[in-house]
């Protein structure tokens, strides 16, 4: 049995290990390994067909200097399609589509296949499109497999099918179909764009890339290069979007790492600890000291081994779902675990096996054989006399009371069982904080505790025209607020309007969002000072207070159109919208310097009970005339973050608490191995089954009450420890909400937690003691 224990526990340990060092290596800069990993296009170069041709373009690409690869050119097009989704899926929602059936223009690229020297796509789901009427779109889109996306504004209303999903390193478009597709989808009044896709030999720097594209330009002409784009500010862009939960994930690797070395370490010392007899038995036959230790390491990595062989291949299928919604989470491809991960797992834990097993038996292997023959049955003479004379006037039941004293008899058994019992409750305190930390920041990083948003439509003009779309100029705002509080499900509502500022002191231009009526129930979370009040406030991210040197209290001045505006700054909140740096006020303080702002959105709160379905329908009904649609709050929609948040942490706490479980599981057998004797006295005695089990049941009670206490109090205080730190890394404060997610409720609940551990460890042990007949228990050595 304790051969299957040690296995079990190194088995666990090792693929606890693998998980968490996959984590911690794919949160080690996951853009920067996914464009290598995939050739990333330094510069993606769009080309007016009309000004150069698909030849001259190739021809070209040899003859710009600091150029070393190239891909293209591919033919490309900008075109708005009517989605019509398959019959199982749920109508499309989110802050960037409109109502069902239509979406904003997407940038579609024709591409035989999806490997090249340059921008080689991973694809995540499905096939590559091959037929003239399939389309692969980008990873982060919505739309499932089997969706099917009508071209309205080209001749014969073209209609391609779904049938995969990839994802470009530098992002290069939206969509991918056969050259001859892309074609087809251009209208006649425009002409076919090419893209062009180049790596340089030199690009770490932004006056590298410029350098490049000068350099593409003079080879090709200044007049056919429409636009283009930096992997610079691709990568800025995924960084900044993963900047907060890089440092989560990370820690969770690590503590899955650390408790997994723990709980093993600890297991293995009680293992070998618990062999002073059998030592004292092999020195009276003439072993010598190191002969024992040689003996017990050896014995220890057996097992060790075995489980370490199993941890590895059930580590590497474990990794394979964790990973796959990684990958979604950071927007990158291709994550696996390295090779050298499987081998520094092994390693490291049999290592800890190794060095545990020698410094346990060395320890045993020293005494004087008298002293290893008596340690590794009798307990220490009168030790516990005085904890069992006070049990025994206890109002329990005697078995209870004898199985209470238990832990006095033999403190460092408990000591240890203590630590198997804290390590699992410090895991689970931990995880479960830092689950629920993740998921209060990514609630506080939405800002929309709306049940529904109101927002312009982006749709085709109509057939003939020119492809793309946008928000209605002429939308009635007064009508769309008039049909918001018009329904009785309406409980309150605010507008925003966005534009673009300089404040004084800084250079650059940076946003605002300027709200028309009390957006404090918006889910803005203050970190310091109060939310706006009226015309004249502003409250300012981190970020932003940081690079303008402001505090709160200050007064700083915001230019728009021509006219300064001094503004109060009133209160920091948690944003991470344009890397922090979005100004937040209310509209009336551009109305009252003569520079009103049009709003752009509406976020609505519905009433308790309201259905948000048939208040999205109602109102769309009268809104979509106006140019708006309806469509469900943040709150709505799932978050894949989320997903991979909570898939994490349920499997990272279920294999460290098996550990602590196995852990506990030990010392018990060992425990009910040294008194098997007694327990048989017991049974002699009239000891029944169900009273032997609540023995050995109240053995642990106390190392489990006190192991769960210092585990959660550990937990409680890494949490405090880690969340600055994680907050500081992306250069941001995080509101009490986010830090301060531990309330009493839930860290009782977690002490119990750390309670069933120790119970559940100890529930196989007693059963076999309660089984175990008493002639054999008498006759058991």
């Amino acid at each position: 049995m304790q051969t299957v224990v040690i296995a079990l526990s190194t088995t666990m340990a090792v693929t606890a290990t693998i998980l968490g060092g996959s984590l911690l290596v794919a949160s080690d800069d996951p853009f920067d390994d996914a464009f290598t990993r995939y050739h990333g296009a330094h510069l993606s170069a769009q080309f007016d067909g009309s000004a150069v041709s698909a030849a001259e373009l190739s021809a070209s690409s040899g003859a710009v200097d600091g150029v070393s690869a190239t891909a293209g050119p591919f033919p490309m097009v900008s075109v708005v399609p009517t989605v019509e989704l398959p019959a199982s899926e749920e109508p499309l929602g989110g802050p960037n589509t409109g109502p069902p059936g239509t979406t904003s223009p997407i940038t579609v690229v024709g591409r035989g296949d999806p490997d090249g020297e340059v921008d080689d796509l991973a694809l995540t789901e499905g096939e590559w499109a091959t037929e003239p009427d399939e389309i692969v779109v980008a990873a982060d889109r919505p739309e499932p497999l089997g969706t099917t996306l009508t071209f309205a504004d080209v001749p014969g209303s073209p209609t391609l099918t779904v049938v995969g999903k990839a994802r470009s390193a530098t992002r290069t478009a939206d969509a991918w179909a056969t050259p001859s597709a892309v074609e087809a989808l251009t209208t006649p009044e425009a002409d076919l764009a090419y893209q062009m896709l180049y790596r340089f030999a030199d690009a770490d720097t932004a006056a590298d890339v410029a350098a490049g594209r000068d350099a593409v330009t003079s080879a090709v002409g200044a007049e056919a290069m429409t636009g283009s784009q930096s992997w610079l500010a691709v990568r800025e862009d995924l960084t900044r979007e993963t900047a907060l939960f890089v440092p989560f994930l990370g820690a969770f690797g690590l503590i899955g790492l650390l408790m997994s070395v723990l709980i093993v370490g600890n297991v293995i010392a009680s293992a070998v600890g618990s062999g002073a007899r059998r030592i004292g038995i092999l020195k009276a036959l003439g072993f010598t000291p190191s002969q024992v230790v040689r003996g017990y390491v050896v014995q220890a990595l057996v097992p060790a081994v075995v489980g370490t062989v199993l941890g590895v291949v059930a580590g590497n299928l474990l990794a394979v779902p964790i990973l796959d919604q990684t990958e979604t989470a950071y927007a990158a491809s291709g994550l696996t675990v390295a090779w050298w991960v499987n081998v520094a797992a092994s390693a490291g834990i049999l290592v800890v096996v190794a060095a545990t097993a020698l410094a346990a038996a060395w320890r045993a292997g020293r005494l004087r054989t008298v002293d290893a023959l008596a340690v590794g049955r009798t307990p220490t003479a009168g030790r516990g006399l005085g904890a069992s004379r006070l049990a025994a006037r206890l109002p329990v039941p005697r078995p209870l009371s004898l199985g209470l004293v238990r832990p006095f008899a033999r403190p460092a058994r408990a000591v240890a069982m203590v630590a198997s019992v804290a390590f699992g409750a410090t895991a689970i305190t931990f995880t479960v904080g830092l689950s629920s930390s993740l998921s209060e920041v990514l609630a506080a990083t939405a800002n929309d505790s709306a049940d529904v948003r109101i927002q312009p439509m982006m749709m085709p003009q109509g057939p003939g025209a020119e492809s793309g779309g946008g928000p209605r100029e002429t939308a009635d705002h007064g009508a769309v607020a008039a049909v918001i509080e018009d329904q009785p499900e309406t409980a309150a509502y605010y507008s925003t309007a966005r534009t673009e500022v300089t404040v004084s002191g800084m250079t650059g231009a940076v946003a605002v969002e300027a709200f028309t009526g009390d957006a404090s129930w918006g889910g803005y979370e203050m970190i310091s000072g109060r939310w706006i009040e009226g015309a004249g406030e502003v409250v300012l991210p981190t970020p932003l207070l940081a690079a303008s040197g402001s505090a709160v209290g200050d007064t700083i001045t915001l230019n728009h159109e021509g006219v300064a505006i001094p503004v109060r700054i009133v209160g920091e909140v948690f944003d991470t919208t344009d890397g922090g740096k979005t100004v937040f006020t209310d509209a009336a303080t551009f109305a009252d310097a003569g520079r009103p702002v049009t709003p752009f959105d509406y976020h609505v709160a519905l009433t308790g009970g309201a259905d948000v379905g048939a208040y999205i329908d109602a109102v769309t009904a009268e809104v979509e005339p106006l140019g708006f649609a309806a469509l469900p709050g943040s709150e709505e929609q799932e978050s894949s973050v989320t997903a991979t948040l909570n898939a994490l942490a349920a499997m990272l706490s279920l294999l460290l608490v098996t550990v602590a479980v196995l852990g506990v599981l030990n010392g018990v057998l060992l425990d009910i191995r040294d008194r098997v004797r007694e327990l048989g006295i017991h049974k002699a005695l009239g000891m029944a089954p169900r009273q032997t089990i609540a023995l050995v049941l109240a053995s642990v009670a106390l190392p489990g009450v006190v192991g769960a206490a210092i585990g959660v109090l550990l937990g409680y205080v890494l949490h405090a420890v880690v969340m600055p730190a994680i907050g500081d890394s992306a250069g941001l404060r995080l509101p009490q909400v986010v830090t301060d997610v531990y309330g009493p409720g839930l860290l009782v609940l977690l002490g119990v937690a750390g309670v069933l551990v120790a119970i559940a460890g100890s529930l196989p042990p007693a059963g076999w003691a309660a089984r175990t007949r008493t002639a054999t228990a008498l006759r058991t050595e």
